[in-house]
């Protein structure tokens, strides 16, 4: 499993599989994005996750992968101030990996339930619009994946002003690691993998 980071919640799985791509300008510091892959999914119709007119869509096996969405909320009213969000788990071969989107609260039973026995967890740990850093490591741990990602936060030269940086989610863990913007899952992967994007 081939993992590339583009920044912000912007995810590519095997070349294949575009997650929560951003709108032109919509992330200060992110350059504008022009991938290409087989299929876009997207959490939520926030602007710097629903791009999906900066992905070419080229023909190849879109079905390779089993997607469940899962309803959750972008805030902590019930979506009172953000709307819905929707937890995207993705399975192939065997593989699980779950992208949470715009998470704004605590999962309850059923969700955790679903998203038991992850081999890779991407988790917004910026606060303001989503969790923050201290109830992301919550989760994180409670989930226990292989791998965490974090996402969605504010890092040297781009972000939103409003978010915390990475390392206030990287201090509840021991095994961290700067891994570029490709985590491959042949490789020994950290507990935490903390991807760049070319930029």
């Amino acid at each position: 499993m081939k993992i590339e980071w583009f920044g912000h919640s912007c995810f590519r799985i095997n070349e294949s599989l575009v997650i929560d791509p951003y709108q032109d300008g919509s992330v200060p510091g992110l350059p504008a994005l022009r991938i290409s892959a087989n299929k876009v999914i997207c959490s939520h119709q926030h602007s710097d996750h629903n791009g999906v007119e900066c992905v070419d869509i080229v023909p190849g096996d879109a079905n390779m992968f089993a997607i469940t969405q899962i309803p959750s909320w972008h805030d902590d009213r019930q979506g009172a101030l953000r709307g819905p969000n929707t937890i995207n788990l993705i399975e192939s071969d065997g593989f699980r990996i779950a992208h949470l989107g715009d998470l704004g609260c605590e999962l309850d039973d059923m969700q955790k339930d679903a998203l038991q026995n992850l081999d890779i967890l991407m988790i917004p740990v910026g606060g303001f619009f989503t969790i923050d850093a201290n109830l992301a490591a919550t989760i994180a741990k409670e989930l226990n994946p292989k791998c965490i990602i974090p996402m969605h936060y504010r890092g040297d030269g781009f972000g939103y002003d409003e978010l915390g940086t990475v390392d206030l989610f990287t201090k509840h863990f021991a095994d961290v690691r700067k891994v570029g913007n490709i985590l491959e899952s042949d490789t020994d992967m950290p507990k935490v993998a903390v991807m760049d994007f070319v930029k």
